[in-house]
């Protein structure tokens, strides 16, 4: 069976790009090879490469990982005040319906 291949809109593809060269920027700013990142994520350096040129099939996880490591803000707030934002969030979220359904269409029998 022939593997899908998911087509990313360019908003992804470039939002992926930036965080992965700020992360290589911070990478390097520290002083660190991509072994030593690699090594402090837990993960391959060639998974750090693709990292930091913005695969956008790298796993969420190991890049936010990677993100925090080197000091990269995430979310617009450094590491500390990310708890914070993660209440405000769920917050913010525990204000909206729990499930969203599509509109109803009222139908004109008005002829």
């Amino acid at each position: 069976m022939p593997r899908r291949t998911h087509v990313y809109l360019p908003a992804t593809l470039d939002a992926a790009r930036v965080l992965g060269t700020q992360i290589a920027i911070a990478r390097r700013e520290l002083g660190w090879t991509a072994a030593e990142l690699a090594g402090r994520i837990g993960a391959a350096p060639a998974l750090v490469t693709r990292i930091e040129k913005g695969s956008p099939g790298t796993a969420l996880g190991t890049v936010l990982e990677a993100a925090v490591v080197c000091g990269v803000p995430l979310f617009g707030v450094d590491a500390a005040d990310l708890p914070g934002a993660a209440d405000r969030s769920r917050a913010a979220l525990a204000l909206l319906p729990q499930r969203v359904r599509p509109p109803t269409v009222e139908i004109s029998d008005d002829f």
